[in-house]
């Protein structure tokens, strides 16, 4: 089953630091929300078959998109956004996004609750085991030649005669789907759209994430 929970689009700024109530330095993540564009609404009782909004976020020029793409904007009588995501809602939620309309922070969330934000990993290439996965790695003594940051043995030629599926092995890591849980919204400047997340969230400075109602809190 989906998460029905509200939230919104926006771009990772970077990281700050607030001071509290108490004079404690609160290390945040400021994330660029600004004016998030209703494209569309989906209902359970549409051909669709659920309730979700689709949000635009983010201005680009239109020789970058595709006709059927700027085809799809126009039926909703709406700008062209550069990043569209599909958000699940309950019904109750769906009066919180108009059609045609836009949704700010200050709309959506505020100060003190808690929120998950999800976004995309940095990228980082081709890895070995040791730094993908935290492997020790083998022993340095003398008499150990060529193996030391390998993974050691993978199978057996016997029973299952084949390697495990899911064995841990070097890959590709990073550039992954990742969401942070119960995170706390320390701030919400809706004069200039803006989000300050206790903590760190996924991705590089300037990468796209979505901030929703923490689903656990």
């Amino acid at each position: 089953m989906a998460n029905e929970q509200p939230g919104l689009l926006g771009r990772k700024l970077g990281m700050t630091q607030i001071f509290d109530a108490n004079d404690q330095v609160v290390p945040c993540t400021v994330i660029a929300i600004g004016e998030n564009t209703v494209i569309r609404a989906k209902t359970a009782d549409s051909a669709d078959g659920y309730t979700a909004v689709q949000l635009g976020y983010g201005e680009q020029k239109e020789a970058r998109f595709t006709k059927p793409q700027l085809g799809h904007f126009a039926a909703n009588n709406v700008k062209p956004s550069r990043w569209v995501h599909e958000i699940r809602l309950s019904a109750g939620d769906l009066d919180k996004y108009p059609v045609g309309g836009s949704v700010g922070v200050a709309d959506i969330f505020t100060e003190g609750q808690k929120v998950d934000v999800i976004g995309t990993s940095k990228g980082r290439g081709f890895a070995g085991v040791m730094k993908k996965y935290n492997f020790k790695g083998f022993i340095r003594s003398h008499g150990t030649h060529e193996y030391f940051r390998h993974g050691g043995s993978i199978g057996t030629r016997l029973t299952p005669g084949h390697v495990i599926k899911g064995k841990k092995m070097p890959g590709h890591m990073g550039a992954a789907n990742v969401t942070v849980q119960n995170l706390k919204l320390v701030k919400v400047d809706a004069e200039r759209g803006l989000a300050f997340v206790a903590g760190g969230v996924p991705g590089p400075n300037g990468g796209h994430v979505t901030i929703r109602t923490a689903v656990k809190s």
